[in-house]
């Protein structure tokens, strides 16, 4: 069990060295195949992000219906096979359409992470939900620290030899889930595929269903668009802002990494037995509003690398919020449920990377009156603050005080 388990954590970790891996080298790689200038950049780079979201979206559901008939291992398997074709093609892309395919690709291999959150909703008894789910967001922050800067560093060597790196790293996974992974899914909690609930709408419908569930996973849309505004313009908001090149860029999303990961892994279990899964979600909201306002009109490259650390107290939202649904769903709907929870992330990967590139598109424009890099972190401060009020109102949350230090 405890390698079945250090499987599934390496594979969240991969997923995100995956992502990673190449984003220092987006905007290069993108001028380099189309031209232009980094604001052009900057929106193609928001239509490949929001390709990925949109089948993630779509095979989400699915991938998680799949694993509650299928198993955990299969899924996770099959998926990790395609992932290492899909790097190999992408790193040899002459062209953005090509490129695009390519990520059309990876967002249905990379919807597995409702599959792990599965696995690790099946290990749980529901006191530990709330730190184990914080393991997993600290493998995805491990794989944030190792994949920009060891992308940085091979971009270097071009912009191609990023995805070669990915397309190794998934295969040797692969090899390592085959030996080592375990089935979680007994004949017990086993439920046979319905296409009516794998799709995402019947999905949501029957997740919806259940009291409480539907409110929350609104707060976790909002909560998805305003904190992707990090990963949809962080690269290009950084060059512009700072100047800094693809080396400066993986340090800074590696510092991030590091704090997210020490948030999530070990700090997430305290701040859960001190104050609860409701406060703690709230307290780290809070943390997102004071990051977002500075980011906003910050012109300093230091100041901005040692706010890092304070902008991943934020981190503990996500998990949180995994914790108080996963516990209000029956053992054999954990599957469906992630996979809901992936989709409707994956459905703010469609909309917030469009959304944030195209407000920093107008702002970045030095020929205009209103230049302000920053702008997207205020509308994301906006988006937090209304998910903050909807969770605080939702009524799955009506009895909790009384259970909560």
């Amino acid at each position: 069990m405890r390698l079945s388990l250090l499987f599934v954590l390496i594979t969240v970790m991969i997923d995100a060295m995956g992502i990673g891996l190449i984003m220092p080298i987006m905007p290069n790689l993108i001028v380099e195949l189309q031209g232009g200038s980094l604001a052009d950049a900057a929106i193609w780079g928001g239509i490949l992000s929001t390709a990925f979201a949109v089948m993630q979206f779509l095979f989400s559901p699915v991938l998680g219906s799949l694993s509650d008939a299928l198993g955990r291992r299969p899924v996770l398997l099959v998926s990790l096979f395609v992932m290492a074709l899909d790097y190999l093609v992408m790193a040899l892309a002459g062209s953005l359409w090509l490129l695009l395919i390519g990520r059309i690709v990876g967002g249905i291999t990379a919807a597995t992470h409702s599959t792990a959150g599965a696995y690790i909703a099946d290990i749980s008894k529901p006191s530990e939900k709330a730190a184990n789910f914080g393991l997993l967001g600290a493998a995805f922050g491990a794989g944030f620290v190792l994949g920009p800067l060891i992308g940085g560093l091979l971009g270097e060597f071009g912009t191609r030899a990023p995805f070669y790196a990915a397309a190794i790293l998934a295969g040797l996974n692969f090899v390592l889930g085959w030996f080592v992974m375990g089935e979680t899914v007994t004949e017990e909690k086993r439920r046979p595929f319905d296409w009516r609930r794998a799709n995402p709408f019947g999905a949501f419908k029957a997740m919806a269903g259940i009291p409480g569930i539907k409110s929350l996973l609104w707060v976790y849309f909002l909560y998805s668009v305003a904190i992707y505004v990090y990963p949809a313009i962080w690269s290009y908001f950084s060059a512009e802002r700072f100047g800094w090149q693809p080396q400066m860029i993986g340090l800074s999303l590696a510092i991030y990494g590091i704090s997210m990961a020490l948030v999530q892994g070990w700090l997430m279990r305290y701040l859960v037995r001190w104050f609860g899964e409701r406060r703690t979600v709230v307290w780290g909201q809070v943390f997102d509003f004071i990051a977002f306002g500075i980011l906003a009109f910050i012109t300093s490259g230091n100041l901005a690398l040692a706010l890092i650390p304070i902008s991943a107290l934020g981190a503990v939202v996500q998990p949180g919020l995994q914790a108080i649904m996963s516990k209000a769903v029956e053992d054999n709907q954990q599957g469906e449920l992630q996979g809901v929870m992936t989709a409707v992330h994956a459905l703010s990967m469609i909309v917030s990377p469009l959304m944030m590139t195209a407000v920093f598109a107008q702002f970045s424009d030095q020929s205009t009156g209103y230049y302000l890099p920053g702008a997207p972190f205020l509308l994301a401060l906006v988006l937090m603050l209304i998910g903050c009020l909807v969770f605080l109102r939702s009524p799955i949350l009506r009895d909790m005080d009384s259970k909560e230090p």
